[in-house]
């Protein structure tokens, strides 16, 4: 990151199944070149300060990685000599501490743990003999994270540079059951295109994810700026006066509209009442203890996103009850607006009694959901195109 960061030099931003496209095109808006879709992954090039912006700025991204070292390997003498070679002294200062994290997807490395541990072992010893001394392991809360990725015998070795994953925006203060991961949440609300144009509806909040991270995305609230630090800040070669200056460069937009935050569960409320305080968003969302089954009329076109119950604790006849009601409240409540809807029960999403316009696929934590569009027309949407 040295003589590179004035020219430029390769990144990969890791992000969830489906929402890569989204990525890319923030990826893009920071000024990001030679773009690369990957597999929950985009590669680009940028320098120093689009680093730090990207941890800063990109909603969609989990992590920022920077490859150090990209080799095939037969066997674990390979992959020790590999890693030792490389110069870990230009990102690990005597003293700081390290963990390493382990992805693998190969018949010759079975074991995660293992690799981790030959891994440790090349970096340490490297820097043994150039500091006199070996850096300890911190798995809790290191100075430097180093990703290890291994599919079949190709070996790739990354600087981890945002420390926690960056969905742990630092608003978070209070958890409801089950509650959506925030880049989740980010690229649902970013892949229906809304961007503050209209009012955004979250009817069943839990936590309030969905609503707080569209009033941050309403208002151009950067989703890193809460967070206390990032693993960049650690290496040898951080500048904390471009940081800086990226930093104060920031600003809000003075957002009009309204999101309207409600759940069933008055601790739910709460939770999500708290952590919108937390991300100074709470003046945005208007928060409400209703059931969505007797939701109040929709008075104009606006945004909706659902998270309902999936099911896996509510018997099968019950929750296609549940989704039936759920579309009878849709034509009620909700004539004229753009709704998606989440669900891991793809048999329960098709009583909904509406046709989606649009059929994606997410995943929620391990579950693999269907993102369903549907246009709730006011009237017939035959007699929507004969007017």
């Amino acid at each position: 990151m040295d003589k590179q960061a004035e020219i430029g030099f390769r990144m990969t931003a890791k992000t969830f199944h489906g929402l890569e496209e989204v990525l890319a095109d923030e990826i893009r808006e920071l000024g990001g070149k030679d773009i690369q879709i990957l597999n929950r992954a985009v590669q680009f090039q940028g320098d120093k300060g689009l680093l730090y912006k990207s941890n800063l700025h990109l909603r969609t991204a989990i992590r920022i990685l920077i490859p150090l070292i990209e080799a095939p390997i037969k066997n674990q003498i390979d992959l020790y000599n590999r890693v030792r070679e490389y110069e870990w002294e230009k990102h690990i200062e005597s003293g700081k501490t390290l963990a390493i994290d382990s992805f693998i997807h190969s018949s010759t490395f079975s074991n995660s743990h293992f690799v981790s541990l030959r891994t440790k072992d090349a970096i340490v010893d490297r820097l043994r003999d150039k500091f006199g001394r070996r850096p300890s392991i911190n798995t809790t809360n290191p100075d430097v994270f180093v990703n290890v990725h291994l599919s079949g015998n190709n070996l790739t070795v990354s600087l981890d540079t945002s420390g926690p994953s960056l969905h742990k925006r630092g608003y978070r203060k209070a958890d409801g059951p089950a509650p959506l991961n925030e880049v989740l949440a980010a690229g649902m609300i970013l892949l229906t295109g809304w961007k503050g144009e209209t009012d955004f509806y979250d009817p069943m909040c839990g936590s309030g994810t969905l609503g707080i991270e569209a009033a941050l995305i309403a208002r151009k609230i950067p989703p890193g700026i809460f967070r206390k630090q990032f693993g960049f800040e650690n290496s040898p070669d951080f500048d904390a006066g471009l940081f800086e200056d990226i930093f104060d460069s920031v600003e809000e937009r003075n957002w009009e509209g309204t999101i309207f935050s409600s759940d069933i569960s008055k601790p739910a409320i709460q939770a999500a009442m708290k952590n919108a305080r937390e991300a100074s968003v709470h003046k945005n969302i208007n928060f409400r203890g209703v059931s969505f089954l007797g939701y109040p009329v929709v008075e104009k076109t606006s945004m909706a996103i659902i998270n309902p119950p999936y099911g896996q604790r509510i018997l099968q006849p019950e929750i296609i009850s549940f989704y039936k009601a759920i579309g009878d409240t849709l034509k009620r409540s909700f004539k004229g607006s753009k709704v998606w809807i989440i669900s891991s029960n793809t048999d329960a999403l098709k009583h909904v009694g509406l046709k989606p316009s649009s059929k994606l696929v997410l995943f929620n934590g391990p579950l693999e959901c269907g993102y369903h569009r549907f246009d709730i027309y006011d009237g017939s949407k035959k007699a929507k195109y004969q007017q």
